[in-house]
């Protein structure tokens, strides 16, 4: 297969770390781009009514071929034995909500993204991609209007007639559900009309949540990347205090993010526009501001040895993030960031289902339901169900969707 640029100076990095690695990686990639092309092609874009959507002879003998039942784990140290180049390939997975160990290999498909499709972004920050929906959508006749909380859909007959917020009631011919899943079904809907019990939820694995810090620096910043990501602590024990036995980690490892090194419109001239992300565990408690502050300490002590300058005392603008943000703001299932985990048993039709089961009209999408979390999977998952009303609603209807907020 062709090597796609930037990747010959990934093959030279691992090469350098552990000789004869660098054609194990070019191989590690080619098949993880199968695995993205045949995920992209074959799976993404399936509603995920029933199993029997993939019962497809070419599918199903691709799914050995996805290591669909193996882990990305066993797979990586198949290949390499250095703890750098490990770590490396088995980071973008702490995000999808299992450790490398119990995560289908089939997700090697993130590294193919990463490292051989790039990271893009959308100059002026990732809000023009709101904007940009936003103008479509008006340009296509749609009626946005905003601060209007949803506070229960009115059912009549099996049917969605509406939906009543804090600002009156809608009327509508079908309901598209954006905001969480959970929140949905145990708040808005009746509870003979939910399909989904409390206990369900409470057995689903949930993918990490996180404690974000954004930051205004009245200076530059020498030697910091758009992205960085920081491996100074130990990986596993990070991934025991995550998934195996959630807790506040002593040692975390983090992300940061410096926009303003690639686009200058995001922080004033002469200052710095930072982002820093710490993945943690759904469900933790105790998260106001004397756990944000030593955090915040705890990994700005570790940048600024890195970097070896003082950012603190320039910081103009600093906010918090974290679980209890994620509830009230998003009402975010246990504070999640990120949805569910993508487990084998939570993958494709064995998620929570894009089209109620007792009314009729009313379908979700997000991150809680087919395809999964990330914003690209949500947006899918907006396609797939717009398809499915097209399929299903041949006359033309009036469509009221929300995202809890809108």
């Amino acid at each position: 297969m062709s090597v796609p640029a930037g990747v010959p100076a990934l093959l030279e990095l691992f090469e350098r770390y552990e000789p004869g690695s660098g054609a194990k990686l070019q191989r590690f990639l080619d098949e993880a781009k199968y695995k993205y092309e045949t995920g992209m092609n074959d799976f993404v874009h399936k509603p995920g009514h029933s199993i029997l959507e993939f019962a497809d002879t070419r599918i199903l003998a691709s799914l050995f071929r996805l290591q669909m039942f193996s882990s990305i784990s066993s797979q990586v140290r198949k290949l390499f034995k250095h703890p750098h180049l490990i770590e490396l390939l088995e980071f973008p997975v702490l995000f999808l909500g299992a450790t490398p160990q119990k995560t289908p290999a089939l997700y090697s498909l993130m590294n193919y993204a990463d490292m051989a499709l790039g990271t893009w972004y959308p100059m002026g920050g990732m809000f023009q991609i709101v904007d940009a929906m936003v103008s479509l959508a008006e340009e296509l006749g749609v009626e946005i209007r905003l601060n209007r909380e949803v506070r229960q859909i009115r059912v009549e007959n099996g049917r969605a007639v509406g939906v009543l917020t804090n600002a009156g009631e809608y009327e509508a011919d079908i309901v598209v559900a954006g905001a969480d899943y959970h929140h949905v079904e145990q708040q808005l809907l009746k509870k003979p009309l939910r399909r989904y019990d409390e206990k369900y939820w409470n057995r689903r694995s949930m993918a990490p949540s996180s404690l974000l810090f954004y930051l205004g620096v009245n200076k530059r910043i020498d030697k910091l990347l758009h992205h960085n990501l920081f491996f100074d602590e130990d990986f596993a024990q990070h991934a025991v205090d995550i998934y195996e036995k959630p807790s506040w980690p002593a040692k975390p490892l983090f992300y940061v993010s410096a926009p303003s090194v690639t686009d200058p419109t995001v922080a004033p001239e002469g200052c710095e526009n930072l982002f820093l992300l710490i993945p943690l565990a759904p469900g933790l408690e105790d998260d106001g501001e004397a756990t944000r502050e030593r955090y915040y300490h705890l990994i700005m002590d570790r940048l600024e040895k890195h970097l070896g300058q003082d950012i603190r005392s320039h910081v103009v603008h600093k906010r918090s993030y974290a679980h209890s943000d994620f509830e009230n703001d998003y009402h975010a299932y246990k504070g999640n960031a990120y949805g569910l985990a993508n487990t084998l048993l939570q993958t494709a039709f064995l998620k929570p289902k894009i089209r109620s089961k007792k009314v009729a009209n009313l379908f979700y999408t997000g991150q809680l339901t087919s395809p999964g979390p990330g914003v690209p999977p949500s947006l899918i998952s907006g396609k797939v169900v717009a398809e499915e009303i097209a399929k299903n609603f041949k006359t033309q209807t009036k469509i009221t969707s929300y995202a809890g907020f809108l």
